[in-house]
Parts: structure tokens; sequence; C-alpha cells
């Protein structure tokens, strides 16, 4: 049983930026990622990392702008938010997966944290 607790977020202007932590509670090897959820929309995938930090993989609109990271011996993943726009307003959630590899696909993920909610005003 791995538990995961986000922390980091808050109230930014647009262009401004905010980086969000993830603390799991248990040694997990198996990849890691970041979602969000706007209110009336679905589930996003924003970026996700390997077991080993190798690969990583980030949706589309958050390209260049976010960078994920993670810190195995602190058990510990990273979200740095750069260059933040209105539309990235979300609750932003991390979870661990079933596999090592890196997914983008939310049934991958077996544990999931509550979430952290960041708010970039215009």
């Amino acid at each position: 049983q791995v538990q995961l607790v986000e922390s980091g977020g808050g109230l930014v202007q647009a262009g401004g930026s905010l980086r969000l932590s993830c603390a799991a509670s248990g040694r997990t090897s198996n990849a890691m990622g970041w979602f969000r959820q706007a209110p009336g929309k679905e589930r996003e995938f924003v970026a996700g990392i390997s077991g080993s930090g190798g690969t990583i993989h980030y949706a589309d609109s958050v390209k260049g702008r976010f960078t994920i990271s993670r810190d195995n011996a602190k058990n510990t993943m990273y979200l740095q938010m750069n260059s933040l726009k209105p539309e990235d307003t979300a609750v932003y959630c991390c979870a661990a997966a079933r596999r090592y590899s890196t997914s983008a696909d939310p049934y991958e993920y077996a544990y999931w944290g509550q979430g952290t909610q960041v708010t970039v005003s215009s």
C-alpha cells in the first residue's frame, strides 16, 4: 500500500511559477505521474516519469513549461510549473502506477493522492 500526499499548490498570477511535491509513504519503484482536473472537465494526464526517472512524457499542453522529476531516495516526485496560464487552473493529483514504464492512462495507476488546488489568475 502506498499513500501519496501532494503539496505546493496555491494562487499565482499568469506567467508565474509553482512547484508541486508528491510524497510517498512507502518506496515505489514504479512509474509515477501527475494528472489534473478542472471544474466540468475530464481528468487530464499532465506528465509521467518512469521508475528510474530515465523516461519522461508530457502532455502537449504543458511541454516546455512543466518539468517532472523524482528523488527516489526521498520517495518524492515533483512538478515544476513555469509560465503558468489561466487554463492550467485545476486540482492536480499525483499517482503511482502498476508498471515501471510511464503511461498517460489513468487506469494504469493504482494509488492516488487527494490533490492540491492550483489557481492561475489572469
